[in-house]
């Protein structure tokens, strides 16, 4: 541990109960990680917290990692960006990390600052939700898997929705990158 490490202020993530650097958004995704375990039902084994991703952009590998990535039955239900400010600016950069990061594609992209949430259908991309309430339970979320059909791009359209995350992401600052 460096030095710099030491002076570095540590917070105990609530799902994997390992040290988290307290800087950027992580108070927001440590309250989005306690509604998810308490209100919703989910367990800690439900959400994975910076699931590693790689994509492809332009012949190169784009390496980074998830806030959270909620599932059902270890199908993909949600992916999560915790973010601060505006939510709505996070619409295409979650919605294309679902679209392009994980197999299979999940139907829910969400953006929270650990008290207000917006929720997009993945596959229209269209607002389905605001607010903690909107928030699927378990059990709503894995009825809303069971009638979801997933629809993988190709071509053009995975290639943009590449670009589209790999351009937002490389923009978020104050987030404890690790080596992926």
């Amino acid at each position: 541990m460096s030095e710099s490490d030491k002076e570095m202020p540590y917070i105990i993530d609530k799902v994997t109960g390992n040290l988290a650097p307290h800087i950027g958004a992580e108070d927001n995704r440590q309250k989005a990680e306690e509604l998810l375990l308490g209100e919703k039902g989910f367990s800690a084994a439900d959400i994975f917290v910076d699931h590693p991703v790689s994509v492809e952009v332009n012949g190169q590998d784009y390496a980074s990692a998830l806030d959270l990535l909620v599932s059902v039955d270890g199908k993909p239900v949600m992916v999560i960006k915790c973010a601060a400010g505006s939510l709505d600016s996070r619409q295409k950069e979650v919605i294309a990390a679902a679209r392009v990061c994980i197999d299979p594609i999940p139907p829910i992209a969400a953006s929270t600052d650990g008290s207000e949430w917006l929720l997009w259908d993945v596959k229209s991309g269209k607002q389905m939700g605001r607010g903690a309430d909107s928030v699927p339970d378990k059990s709503r979320a894995g009825d809303i898997l069971a009638a979801y059909t997933p629809e993988p791009l190709e071509g053009k359209a995975l290639m943009r929705e590449r670009l589209i995350f790999r351009s937002y992401d490389m923009d978020n600052v104050n987030v404890a990158r690790k080596a992926y």
